[in-house]
């Protein structure tokens, strides 16, 4: 079953960290996706930029209204996510806990329904 162990930040939090833990869980991701690459559980992983270089589009009347920031008012931002393949949830939920971010804020685990993918490259 795949599942998408989703991070999210408060940037209050963030920045009240020291450079030297930002450093520090920026290392311990390296040795989570090092560990979770071998059995072959991790899929995929992204890490998304601040909220700050966001755009948000609506379409209302068929007319696309492109404005600045995140699409939705609150203290948390959709950091990034590990998509993984696991046996079960509980396995799921144990990664999840071994996200260095788990220490500062939540990680939402969701069971993914399907998945749309492509063999199309991107082009340059």
């Amino acid at each position: 079953m795949k599942y998408l162990l989703i991070i999210t930040m408060n940037p209050e939090v963030w920045d009240s960290l020291s450079e030297e833990e930002h450093n520090a869980v920026f290392a311990a991701h390296d040795t989570f996706q090092k560990e979770i690459v071998r059995p072959g559980e991790l899929l995929s992983s992204v890490a998304l930029a601040d909220p700050s270089k966001t755009k948000t589009v609506r379409v209302r009347d068929d007319v696309p209204a492109v404005t600045d920031g995140p699409y939705i008012e609150a203290k948390e931002f959709l950091a990034g996510y590990y998509l993984v393949e696991c046996e079960t949830l509980e396995r799921a939920t144990e990664l999840a806990a071994a996200i260095p971010d788990a220490r500062y804020t939540a990680i939402e685990v969701r069971p993914v329904e399907f998945e749309v993918t492509t063999d199309l490259k991107p082009r340059h």
